[in-house]
């Protein structure tokens, strides 16, 4: 007896998860509309340094399971390298500081505070630290030590009412609208589950006092490629599938019992591309009601701007400031050498200068003049999708579709797929979590 057909629709790393977890069970094929695979992964030579096209991916799992079959796949020490997280936030200044170290190359007023900046409040002015434990002390009487994720009536009252609200103004309300562009108090706390920390208010006096080194927040210690950045684990996903590029698709029907795609018919779909082009493309199925909705969910964009920069020692920099739009840099010329073109000056390295949304060339280059490190502009790219933003019905709304696909053998998952904002790893784990839905229902 042949095994049953499934079609996946999209090669991204949800896509290409899915597609090897069932390719022994089912005859598996993999729509792509670009020409290789990838997604949010793709990374391209530019100068012969590596551009990150969307962010720098990096892998690491708090999941057992994601961690067994991703390294059933790779060669831990052969392929990656692991690497302690050190990233640092770039603060404005009032003052100038005391430390002549923290005075980052090409900054004339700015403070460097590593990352979380909760642990590192010692390293302030002093007032800022008596500011710091007199908000310590009223989050003690409003919220108590140790307020559960569910005490907080959205993400802003969570930053403001965990971290106080010197915090909440020097560095967590400015940071995250620079990225949401939204009001942080209409951004509902079951889309950021998973996602925060949750220091108590004594952890947080504690690690003050005492100067402890904390490495338990997300992404704390994480493996990078050695060649080829986040790319060549999408490549690597990508051997042994059946994959069909350069096939955008513009309808998939159900005629009752199988879905057809491009001439061809399946048993099933997984869908891993944007529910939004999804409820528009399924005909035989009636979403007509949920189309507004759907057309409705908001999301932003990113510009990534590729750029050579002073070498220094970090991963991640986070940039609050709103002297520049620009919120982060990633230094994917650190996650390995790789990364950087062998013509590079040994005291620069390539990164990724991340913006919210379009921005034209000429607002990056003004924006670059004024961050620091010195940046020169290579390259940049435009992500139409990169954020998903929720509020408190999107959830809902999400599992309504799939309920109405579920007896049709039509399935979703991805970070646009289920308009959830998911990191490599958990998109991975979702995928693994559907794969095994799939294979229960077949028994």
């Amino acid at each position: 007896m042949p095994k049953p057909k499934i079609a996946v629709i999209g090669a991204g790393v949800s896509g290409m998860t899915v597609a090897q977890q069932l390719k022994e069970q089912y005859r598996v094929t993999v729509f792509e509309k670009e020409s290789t695979p990838g997604g949010l992964l793709r990374c391209v030579r530019i100068y012969g340094s590596l551009f990150h096209t969307c962010g720098g991916h990096v892998f690491n799992s708090k999941r057992q399971d994601v961690l067994d079959w991703f390294w059933g796949r790779f060669n831990k020490e052969e392929e990656f390298q692991k690497t302690d997280r050190n990233s640092c936030i770039f603060l404005d200044l009032d003052e100038q500081p005391s430390k002549d170290d923290s005075q980052p190359d090409g900054a004339t007023n700015l403070q460097r505070v590593p990352y979380p900046i909760e642990n590192h409040v010692y390293l302030l002015d002093k007032q800022k630290q008596k500011s710091f434990y007199a908000d310590l002390d009223e989050i003690d009487r409003v919220k108590g030590n140790d307020a559960k994720f569910t005490d907080y009536q959205n993400f802003g009252d969570f930053l403001r009412w965990r971290f106080g609200k010197m915090l909440y103004d020097l560095y967590f309300k400015p940071y995250n609208e620079k990225i949401w562009k939204c009001d942080l108090t209409t951004v509902p706390m079951s889309w950021m589950e998973g996602k925060l920390p949750m220091p108590t208010t004594q952890e947080m006096r504690d690690i003050n006092t005492r100067h402890i080194e904390e490495k338990t927040f997300v992404h704390s210690t994480f493996w990078s490629e050695k060649n080829n950045g986040s790319q060549y684990i999408a490549d690597r996903l990508a051997e042994g599938l059946d994959i069909r590029y350069g096939c955008g698709i513009d309808s998939i029907l159900y005629d009752g019992e199988k879905w057809k795609i491009l001439g061809d018919t399946f048993d099933k779909v997984v869908f891993c591309g944007n529910i939004k082009d999804m409820v528009k493309m399924i005909a035989g199925v009636d979403l007509s009601d949920f189309i507004p909705a759907v057309e409705a969910l908001d999301y932003h964009g990113t510009t990534s701007v590729f750029c050579e920069i002073d070498a220094n020692p970090y991963s991640w920099i986070y940039l609050p400031s709103s002297q520049y739009e620009c919120h982060r840099i990633i230094c994917t010329g650190n996650f390995a050498a790789s990364n950087n073109s062998s013509a590079l000056p040994k005291d620069r390295i390539t990164a990724t200068v991340e913006f919210t949304d379009e921005i034209s060339k000429e607002n990056i280059l003004e924006n670059l003049s004024k961050i620091p490190l010195h940046p020169v502009y290579l390259s940049h790219c435009y992500n139409h999708y990169t954020y998903p933003i929720q509020n408190n019905q999107t959830r809902k709304l999400i599992s309504d579709v799939k309920q109405k696909l579920a007896s049709t053998g039509f399935y979703l998952t991805g970070r646009f797929a289920d308009w959830e904002y998911y990191n490599m790893d958990v998109a991975m784990g979702c995928a693994i979590d559907l794969c095994k839905k799939i294979r229960k229902e077949e028994v």
